[in-house]
């Protein structure tokens, strides 16, 4: 208590933790700060605080204190200035938390393996839900350890792997260098080819302009002689009429107007041939698949890898050699459905749940690959075009009629309208990667690259580029589009540059990817399913034929399954998913 007659002390001054000169009297400070004033029974060295009964107790379970060092109330010092008695040895440990820069780490948690600071302690990994550990409670097990001599020699191992590394990267790089050098000179080498191409086709087209000038001076010269004579002759016999009538000699004038009219006629002939020599006018006409050459050619060609890692031409992949056999077919027409199907689009959640869009019954489709059997359907209030996924649990599908990308969950193995997307056209072909959708417009023909809240990144668009866009799929590196009218699979990067195209189909509509990077291409109007080798896009080949005009199609990494659907008008056919295994 207070001295009578004095001013009363501040807390934690020194006086506070006195009473009279005869009977001191230590208070617990933590109690003394925030809570009634109760006598000290106990004193903590590392916090240099007194403490009472309930406080002392605390210290011992608690995470953060109770590997402090603790005095009872017969040890602890009688006055706030006194030393400890027994000061706890400094621990070393130094280094910040990554998350706390002004808290150093000293705990570790062994059900996380995580070094903390005393806030993280506190705040993520209490003693009821973690077991913690004082780092110099148990690091002293640590010295000549075998955890020390694995970690050591791990650390060796990568620092060699390293090494290697870079020597292996050093070799190919020079490697790399040098056959670029011949590239450039390839390159120089085909533009000389070119030129001298260009040069050819040009002199082609001088020597066709210098024959029709001659055709032209020769017509010109003929007709200029025929009138010359015919002026001529109808000159001297006209004198010859005049001379005659004048000096009244009419026999020989009789005779000369019947010479006369009969010259009049053959030479109205001669006239009239000769004017029927067709003389034109000419334009240039420029070879239309020239002119555009650089505006749809975006390169000289392309760079194609002779890594010694790849297979050397005699081994080369062969996508004729691929295996297939008939998996079987899945039945997706439902009691909901008023029409044959038509499959628009499908995409795989997981090995055993494909999604598919039915265009004639306005749908889309839950299909489980291993009961093969649909187990829910999403009815819509329009024609769904494609349909691809999200997440693990969401999809999009296209609505070109309404100009809006439906989204949809696919949690629980129930599909559920969530959020519209609105679109500026008729939107039909869709892909997602990495969060961003890439979407086919036919009307204008055009791509569009947009995130997931509708903010449009990137436009393409173009006739030379596109025509009717209608299929679209993505990875991480390219996106490629099929073009019905253009006849081609067309590839691009993020950045919507195009750099390849493949053509030679008659009409291509939906098209997948495989785990290696390959493009299966369904093309209806031949009736087989091509794969496209996508180095350069120039290599492909059938693997599937005399099929029942393919319309959409999927790939299955984990199973090498290839799913695809039909567009006849048939029952038969449509409204079945086929399954082809590929090896």
């Amino acid at each position: 208590m207070a001295v009578p007659g004095k001013k009363k002390p501040e807390r934690f001054s020194l006086s506070s933790t006195m009473g009279s000169d005869d009977d001191p009297i230590v208070y617990c400070q933590p109690c003394d700060c925030d809570g009634p004033r109760l006598p000290a029974h106990g004193y903590c060295v590392d916090c240099r605080e007194h403490l009472c009964d309930t406080c002392f107790m605390a210290h011992k379970r608690h995470t953060l204190s109770r590997h402090h060092t603790l005095l009872d109330d017969n040890s602890m010092p009688q006055t706030m200035s006194s030393a400890p008695v027994h000061p706890s040895q400094p621990d070393n440990l130094t280094k910040p938390c990554p998350r706390h820069m002004k808290e150093m780490i000293k705990f570790y948690c062994q059900n996380h393996e995580a070094l903390l600071c005393s806030v993280c302690v506190t705040l993520e990994h209490t003693v009821t839900t973690c077991k913690v550990n004082y780092i110099p409670d148990i690091s002293g097990q640590v010295i000549n350890s075998k955890e020390h001599q694995v970690i050591l020699k791990a650390m060796d191992t990568i620092t060699e792997q390293c090494r290697k590394k870079s020597e292996d990267v050093k070799k190919l790089t020079a490697k790399s260098n040098s056959s670029l050098t011949d590239v450039l000179a390839d390159i120089k080498k085909f533009r000389t080819e070119i030129n001298q191409r260009l040069d050819e086709l040009e002199r082609q087209a001088e020597d066709a302009v210098k024959a029709i000038q001659q055709e032209n001076n020769k017509n010109l010269k003929k007709v200029e002689t025929t009138c010359d004579d015919v002026t001529k002759s109808l000159k001297t016999s006209s004198d010859a009429i005049k001379h005659l009538n004048t000096t009244k000699k009419a026999d020989k004038l009789f005779v000369e107007l019947k010479l006369a009219k009969q010259m009049i006629k053959d030479y109205k002939k001669r006239v009239h041939q000769s004017a029927a020599i067709d003389v034109k006018e000419y334009n240039f006409r420029l070879n239309k698949a020239i002119s555009t050459l650089l505006d749809k050619e975006r390169s000289l060609g392309t760079f194609t890898e002779k890594s010694a890692k790849q297979p050397s031409p005699s081994t080369a992949v062969d996508i004729k050699s691929r295996q297939t056999s008939h998996q079987g077919e899945i039945c997706v027409k439902t009691s909901k459905d008023k029409n044959a199907c038509w499959i628009t689009g499908m995409i795989l959640l997981t090995p055993d749940k494909l999604i598919i869009s039915d265009g004639v019954n306005s749908a889309v489709k839950m299909v489980d690959t291993r009961s093969q059997s649909v187990t829910d359907q999403l009815q819509l209030d329009t024609i769904p075009s494609n349909v691809t996924s999200v997440t693990s649990t969401e999809l999009a599908v296209t609505l070109p009629d309404k100009q809006n990308i439906q989204f949809i969950s696919a949690s629980s193995n129930k599909l559920k309208k969530t959020k519209t997307l609105k679109v500026d056209g008729k939107c039909y072909g869709i892909s997602c990667c990495q969060t961003k959708l890439v979407v086919s417009f036919c009307f204008p023909a055009k791509l569009q690259i947009l995130d997931t809240k509708g903010t449009i990144l990137t436009i393409v668009k173009g006739e030379n580029i596109f025509s009717k866009p209608v299929h679209v799929t993505t990875n991480t590196n390219s996106i490629y589009v099929s073009d019905w009218n253009m006849k081609t699979i067309t590839r691009l990067n993020w950045q919507g540059e195009v750099t390849g195209s493949y053509g030679g189909m008659t009409e291509p509509h939906a098209i997948t990817l495989s785990d290696d990077g390959s493009v299966f291409v369904c093309d209806w109007g031949r009736n087989v399913i091509e794969e496209i080798i996508t180095g350069d896009c120039s290599t492909g080949r059938v693997v599937l034929k005399d099929l029942n005009h393919p319309y959409a199609v999927c790939w299955c990494t984990d199973t090498s399954k290839l799913y695809y659907s039909c567009r006849t008008g048939e029952d038969k056919h449509d409204n079945f998913l086929q399954v082809f295994k590929l090896s």
